[in-house]
């Protein structure tokens, strides 16, 4: 027995032993975790001064509003559904201050300006639209009418409004009665069942043809997700300049082509067989998203393998050798402020302006539509981004707060992102064949600041991208789905058949961004250069000519000269500079470097076309005023005729643009005629345009020069880890660190119930 007993503990012994030699092995080989946190070696420190451009928070949202809500004359709704015959808080928004003032504070450690936030109006009972700055924060908070400052009038017209929620709301009952008047036709044409199969409403703009309108087309498509492909050739004008929901009408219908008056016009029409009907029939749904296989593995994944070489703490970026403030409006969407390289401000602000449309159709709810974006809100339709998708999984997201059509401050969860992204091409590189053998390089790794804005149909992808030369670009990427119309006879001239009786319909995309760039201050010059062939004689050979480029500079110096129209030869470097030099005597400078596919902009004659007078430019440079703050406004788009801000006023007066204060605003885009291969979506490839910054003799040599990411080698020396990290990358190896995925972006979705 007590042998039996000696050898199963030896037994267990050796067992034990085992075990460990095994977890041991097993750890010894096991990589850890990469870092999660940013490197310590950032070069540049962050700055609660960056908060004086800090989108406002939460409790600074519900103050604002409690106060307006406090004011009893006001007599402003709480209902998130309120009526157009009430009067209605729809905006609360960073008022931003004076550019002078936050450059005291940033550059002289003036005092910091004081917190305001600008609020809008829409007063239903009067039938006019004000708006109001309120502050200063965090209080006591007073309110100042700033509509004459802003607008050169008191009183803003009522129908130049944003359709609400509450309006939308009112418009859906209208179109419910409307079909239950239709039901039969609507059943046996397009298959509507209430409440089980609908049909789906998508409006045109602008409502009308002048001011004081407000008659939308409606047109109807198939209850579908992706329903903006399915349009079933059904649509209504309805009249609702009333703020009294009950005098609104339906002023025409489109049934297949054929126009009518009234409903009851139709139902004659339609049960006399006096038209050429529509006979539904069960389609499959070519819109769908869902991968038509099943996923079957994953592409690759990027992680930091010593941390993160960035870090986001408040509303500043730091980034190597960069640096940046951060906000997103409401209206217009992703900025960035007192961009900063190697602790120089290059820029005062980058942001975007305005995202336009213009479609070509023949069918009513798309024949005048022109689509101006931050009428309805660019940065308001901002969801969460999603990992792995619209942002690689790793990278660092941030939420955002607004306050905009709606009664409660909404927050938008994980909404921006921020990555360092190896671009994959080198930033640089030679490979020395000839004499001194060897290789030097770079790979092309930069800092992506980035939203994505879904706006109806369409999504658009905005990237701040930094580069380690210094450079940054602009860029915006198009994708979603195309707007389409109803087949009919003649309408192939303004676009393609991409599937069963749907055209999809030619439109331009503009996209307009703000680049006020301070060149070693704010003292700048705009200047040009290019090239020209001349004929000179060979030095060696004068009997013998040649024709060899030849470099052309000028300096422009009024608005009216920088105005540089889409429609006329532009000089291929366009700068702004300061008249500070560089080591080899050349004015520091960077170039405004424009990346467009853009089609025509919209003659001039056209009498919507003040609305979007920023898109005649390529590029126009003004003297920077606090008073000509953006390109368009809230209300360019339901005012279209008579617009409140019209960009080319800021050029009328044609003043001095030299030694000034310069600002840039450059017009990108691209043309789109739609093909098969945007069913169902369409893709980003080749489909977008933005601005690249480069510095042109700002510098005495390329500053990635002294980028930590350099390579260099020759031959006998390729292993050497010194000045080739890549040779001994086995040394960072560790294994990626992720947080589950989740997504909460259907939390911000308009209802209308």
């Amino acid at each position: 027995m007590n042998s039996l007993l000696k050898y199963l503990l030896i037994l267990l012994g050796l067992i034990s032993v085992i075990i460990n030699i095994v977890l041991i092995c097993l750890n010894s080989n096991r990589l850890p975790k990469c870092m999660s946190q940013p490197q310590e070696s950032l070069k540049v420190r962050h700055s609660d001064k960056s908060l004086v451009f800090a989108d406002l928070t939460p409790e600074e949202y519900k103050s604002v509003r409690d106060y307006m809500w406090a004011q009893k004359e006001l007599k402003i709704s709480h209902s998130l559904l309120a009526k157009p015959s009430e009067n209605y808080l729809f905006l609360i928004d960073l008022s931003l201050p004076k550019k002078a003032d936050v450059l005291r504070y940033l550059d002289f450690n003036g005092s910091k300006p004081a917190r305001y936030a600008s609020v809008v109006v829409f007063y239903g009972e009067r039938r006019y639209l004000k708006e109001y700055v309120v502050g200063p924060l965090p209080g006591p908070l007073l309110h100042h009418d700033v509509t004459k400052e802003k607008y050169n009038t008191t009183e803003l017209p009522f129908t130049a409004r944003t359709v609400t929620i509450g309006e939308y709301a009112q418009l859906f009952t209208l179109l419910n009665e409307v079909f239950q008047k239709l039901q039969d036709p609507l059943r046996e044409s397009f298959g509507y069942i209430p409440k089980k199969r609908e049909l789906l409403p998508f409006e045109g703009m602008p409502r009308g043809i002048k001011d004081g309108d407000r008659k939308t087309w409606i047109s109807f498509f198939r209850d579908y997700s992706g329903m903006y492909i399915h349009p079933v050739g059904f649509e209504i004008l309805i009249n609702h300049e009333s703020s009294n929901a009950t005098n609104w009408t339906v002023d025409k219908l489109l049934y297949n082509g054929q126009y009518f008056n009234t409903i009851n016009e139709f139902l004659t029409t339609y049960k006399a067989g006096r038209l050429k009907k529509i006979t539904f029939k069960e389609i499959p749904n070519y819109a769908s998203l869902k991968p038509k296989n099943k996923p079957s593995g994953l592409g690759p994944q990027q992680y930091y393998l010593q941390g993160k070489r960035y870090s986001v703490k408040n509303n500043q970026v730091i980034y190597l050798e960069w640096s940046f403030a951060f906000g997103l409006s409401s209206l217009t969407g992703m900025r960035v402020f007192d961009i900063r390289f190697r602790g120089e401000r290059i820029a005062y602000e980058l942001s975007v302006q305005e995202a336009m449309s213009v479609y070509g159709s023949i069918t009513p709810g798309m024949i005048l539509t022109k689509f101006l974006d931050s009428s309805i809100g660019i940065g308001r339709f901002a969801h969460e981004l999603v990992r792995g998708i619209d942002c690689p999984y790793a990278a660092t997201y941030v939420d955002t707060y607004r306050y905009i059509d709606t009664n409660v401050t909404q927050r938008f969860r994980n909404s921006i992102c921020v990555f360092e992204h190896d671009i994959g091409r080198p930033l640089r590189r030679h490979f020395s064949d000839f004499f001194h053998n060897g290789f030097g390089g770079m790979a092309n790794s930069a800092l992506v600041f980035r939203t994505i804005t879904a706006i109806g149909n369409y999504d658009y992808v905005w990237d701040f991208i930094f580069y380690q030369s210094g450079s940054v670009e602009a860029r915006v990427h198009a994708t979603g789905y195309i707007t389409s119309s109803f087949k009919d006879d003649g309408n192939l001239k303004y676009g393609h058949q991409v599937a069963e009786n749907v055209l999809g319909n030619i439109h331009t995309h503009f996209i307009n961004f703000k680049v006020d760039l301070d060149i070693l201050g704010v003292r700048n010059i705009f200047q040009t250069k290019d090239m020209v062939y001349e004929e000179v004689p060979l030095p060696w050979m004068p009997s013998e000519k040649a024709k060899i480029p030849q470099l052309v500079e000028n300096q422009l110096k009024t608005e009216k000269e920088a105005a540089l129209l889409h429609s006329a030869k532009t000089p291929r470097y366009l700068h702004i500079a300061s008249d500070k030099t560089n080591r080899w005597g050349h004015n520091r400078s960077y170039r405004l470097q424009v990346v467009s596919f853009a089609g025509d902009h919209l003659p001039e004659s056209e009498s919507t076309e003040k609305s979007m007078s920023w898109a005649r430019y390529k590029v126009a440079i003004t003297k920077h005023k606090d008073n000509e703050q953006t390109s368009s406004s809230l209300y360019s788009q339901n005012y279209m005729w008579s617009p409140f801000v019209d960009f080319s006023k800021y050029i009328e007066d044609d003043e001095a643009i030299v030694n000034e204060d310069l600002v840039a605003w450059v017009t990108a885009g691209f043309l789109h005629i739609p093909h098969a291969e945007d069913i169902p979506n369409t893709v980003t490839v080749g489909n977008g345009g933005g601005v690249i910054l480069r510095p042109h003799n700002y510098f005495d040599e390329d500053p990635s020069i002294h980028s930590p990411d350099g390579m260099y080698f020759s031959p006998g020396t390729e292993s050497d880890c010194e000045y080739n990290k890549i040779a001994c990358l086995e040394k960072d190896q560790c294994s990626s660190t992720l947080e589950p995925f989740t997504y909460h972006g259907f939390e911000g979705v308009m209802k209308f119930e």
